[in-house]
């Protein structure tokens, strides 16, 4: 179906030399990489998540910067700033960090809102406002932004508008105690492990038209409406929601879903690409209600419920 299609598994077993388990991780960093958009990752530190992300962007021949979010950072920590040259006597741009093909913006919770504004714009146009002039992004340009749930003090919630320009969210998980072994084992071999360099720039944008071709049914048209839809019925939901999906959730479960089912061989959509692609595309895209998060109801129930009643036609 596609001329490359299968160096994309390559590409997992080449990280997976460095990486050990996280395989809904390292599947939902792919989607969002061939979806060309960004992705949300989520749970506690020392998991490897900026390993992960560095390990992507050596094997995929991409640049990368880490940008650690803090309280006081500015917006020109992050997309850069006009300098004064006194030799030259002119003001001169010095591009930020910004300007990489993969962003880790680490702890991006923790920024305050100017800084999720500049952000906003880079994660939305592609593209960043320095002065009076604006300058576009390297493509691909994606933003793989971490929080810690854990930690509240010093931190920011992100507004629902920036949580929607997120494709996808991520719960990165605890290693199991045979991956916990595996993890130790390859740390002290690691010296021993050399990457290669499978793709370019160039071949991921092809790969990404190639995605854009999966041919989906209308059953399943109708089938990612209704999941959408029921999130904003009570009777679905238990009215455990203060905010619905929006129609970006739609267009995006359907553009995740059609890379699901690229990314295992085939070129048209099942149910189940569907089934598996809701958690990570709704679970930021639906806020709960205060007495549903009293009540210890987590986003990923309210999903399961929905999908249990949301029939295929």
């Amino acid at each position: 179906m596609s001329i490359d299609q299968s160096i994309l598994q390559e590409v997992l077993s080449e990280v997976k030399k460095i990486i050990v388990g996280q395989d809904d991780l390292l599947r939902d960093i792919l989607i969002s990489l061939l979806c060309e958009w960004h992705i949300l990752l989520e749970w506690a530190p020392g998991l490897a998540k900026t390993l992960t992300v560095n390990t992507f962007a050596e094997v995929l021949s991409l640049s990368f910067s880490r940008i650690q979010f803090t309280p006081d950072l500015l917006p020109s920590d992050l997309i850069g700033a006009r300098v004064y040259d006194p030799e030259a006597k002119k003001f001169e741009v010095r591009k930020g960090p910004v300007f990489a093909n993969f962003i880790l913006a680490d702890e991006i919770n923790r920024a305050p809102s100017k800084v999720q504004s500049a952000l906003l714009e880079a994660m939305e146009e592609s593209q960043v406002t320095i002065g009076d002039k604006s300058f576009p992004l390297k493509k691909p340009f994606m933003v793989l932004a971490t929080q810690n749930p854990i930690e509240q003090e010093w931190t920011f919630s992100l507004p629902e508008a920036q949580l929607d320009r997120f494709l996808l969210k991520t719960i990165v998980k605890y290693p199991t105690p045979a991956e916990e072994l595996e993890i130790m084992s390859r740390d002290m071999n690691k010296a021993q492990i050399k990457l290669s360099k499978l793709i370019n720039a160039k071949q991921i944008s092809d790969l990404q038209l190639w995605v854009a071709d999966v041919h989906v049914s209308e059953n399943i048209l109708e089938y990612v409406r209704d999941i959408v839809f029921a999130t904003r019925s009570s009777d679905a939901t238990d009215s455990a929601l203060l905010y619905w999906a929006s129609p970006r959730a739609s267009l995006w479960l359907l553009r995740a879903s059609k890379t699901l089912a690229y990314l295992q061989g085939r070129d048209f959509v099942l149910p189940e690409d569907v089934k598996e692609m809701a958690y990570p595309v709704l679970r930021h895209r639906i806020i709960l209600q205060f007495e549903a998060i009293a009540n210890e109801v987590t986003t990923d129930q309210v999903i399961a419920k929905i999908l249990s009643s949301v029939k295929v036609k």
